[in-house]
């Protein structure tokens, strides 16, 4: 009968913990299973994990190609069928979107970040949106039902 008294692990699944530095008669005395030299081998090895020993690192040895200005405006951006709905599951009172409502909603992630809308899924409601950049299919989509669009000097 099993009682939780009488209960034993299963034969193979607990292994002992391997002691290492305990004499040579432990089977992991000497070198203590660190091998005989080498940086690994001393106390207070460090080195990075993409350190190759010496070698010309990984980073330095592919091609550079390209550019990137740092000077480019980068935009988050906003798609209308999110800004749709948003509408939809929230009832807003005025037809008027800007940042700080955008923010608050959870679509913007920061407040003073520049915004553009794009112009990917429908818009039904008549909405009056600020942003500092508009794509030509948004502005098209959100003045075919009457919306108006204001941009945002950066």
């Amino acid at each position: 009968m099993d009682v939780l008294s009488n209960l034993k692990y299963a034969t193979g699944s607990r292994k002992k913990r391997k002691r290492v530095g305990r004499g040579e008669g432990s089977g992991h005395g000497g070198t203590s299973t660190r091998g005989s030299n080498g940086q690994k081998s001393r106390a207070g090895a460090k080195y990075r994990a993409w350190f190759e020993g010496g070698q010309m690192p990984l980073q330095r040895r592919i091609p550079k190609r390209g550019f990137t200005s740092v000077f480019k405006t980068k935009y988050e951006v906003i798609n209308l069928s999110k800004i749709q709905e948003w509408i939809d599951n929230k009832k807003i009172e005025n037809d008027s979107i800007n940042a700080q409502m955008l923010y608050e909603a959870g679509i913007l992630r920061k407040v003073t970040s520049l915004y553009k809308i794009l112009g990917d899924g429908k818009l039904i409601s008549k909405i009056s949106i600020e942003a500092h950049a508009f794509s030509k299919s948004a502005k098209e989509k959100i003045e075919a039902i009457g919306g108006t669009i204001k941009e945002i000097k950066k």
